[in-house]
C-alpha cells in the first residue's frame, strides 16, 4: 500500500504509519467512495497541514450515507471545516475518469 508522507507530516506525526491507517479507513461500503477517498488520501494529503489530517480523519468518522451525499449528490457538512475539505476533495476529482 502507497503510504504519502512528507517531512513535514512525519514530524506532525501524520507520517507512512499514519497515512496507512487513513488509507484503510478510506474502504467504505461503497467503491465510489473508496476510489474517491483513496485518491484524496494519496494525490491530496501529501504536504496538507496537520489540521487538514485531522479533518480528514473526522470525515472518514461520518456514515457512508452523509459521505455519499456530500461527494455524489448536492448535501455539504455544516461543519465549515469539514465543508472546505469536502470541496477540496470534489475539485480533486472533478472532471477525472477515475472518480
Amino acid at each position: 500500500m502507497d503510504a504519502v508522507a512528507t517531512p513535514e507530516a512525519a514530524a506532525a506525526g501524520t507520517g507512512p504509519r499514519e497515512a496507512g491507517r487513513l488509507l484503510w479507513r478510506c474502504r467504505r461500503g461503497m467503491k465510489e467512495l473508496d476510489v474517491i477517498l483513496e485518491r484524496y488520501a494519496r494525490e491530496g494529503l501529501s504536504g496538507a497541514p496537520e489540521a487538514e489530517w485531522g479533518a480528514f480523519e473526522r470525515l472518514l468518522g461520518l456514515p457512508d450515507p452523509l459521505l455519499a451525499g456530500y461527494f455524489l449528490g448536492d448535501e455539504r457538512p455544516a461543519d465549515p471545516e469539514l465543508r472546505a475539505l469536502a470541496a477540496r476533495i470534489r475539485d480533486l476529482c472533478h472532471g477525472s475518469p477515475v472518480c
